[in-house]
């Protein structure tokens, strides 16, 4: 039986990406995302859900997202879900699901306002010659209409 696991979010931050590296060196960043859905309340107001996500980001891409990304900026993430256990240091079996990140888009412009660290390296401008923002992967633009949906 055939099977299909990917993921589509877009949203907003909740922390700074938190980057650490394996034994081995390779990159990994984890950070929380918000997502928020707007529904008709019981009595006929607007009423706003917001679900938090997990999501881990490997390489490369694991240390520009450290570099670039800050609490509150957009993003789109594709990946898939992945469901892992493990034991704490006191030996209590812990589970969570989380997106595993393959692509990350940067939809917000890179600025130093609101940039929660000291780290100049973390605060340049993340903008191309033509003062278009330039997005995860490289590409140039950065406006919703970016968004393959």
């Amino acid at each position: 039986m055939a099977s299909y696991n990917r993921v589509t979010l877009l949203g907003n931050l909740g922390q700074d990406p938190e980057l650490r590296y394996t034994q081995n060196q390779t990159a990994v960043a984890s950070f929380s995302l918000a997502t928020t859905e707007y529904r008709k309340s019981a009595d006929g107001g607007s009423q706003s859900v917001t679900d938090w996500h997990r999501v881990v980001v490997w390489g490369k891409q694991a240390e520009n997202c450290n570099k670039y990304l800050r609490k509150g900026k957009t993003v789109f993430v594709e990946g898939k879900l992945q469901t892992r256990n493990w034991e704490d240091k006191n030996g209590q079996k812990h589970r969570t699901t989380e997106v595993v990140a393959v692509l990350v888009q940067f939809l917000s412009p890179n600025d130093r306002r609101g940039s929660s660290t000291t780290n100049d390296s973390r605060q340049r401008q993340n903008y191309s010659s033509s003062n278009e923002p330039v997005l995860g992967n490289g590409q140039q633009g950065g406006s919703i209409d970016d968004v393959p949906f």
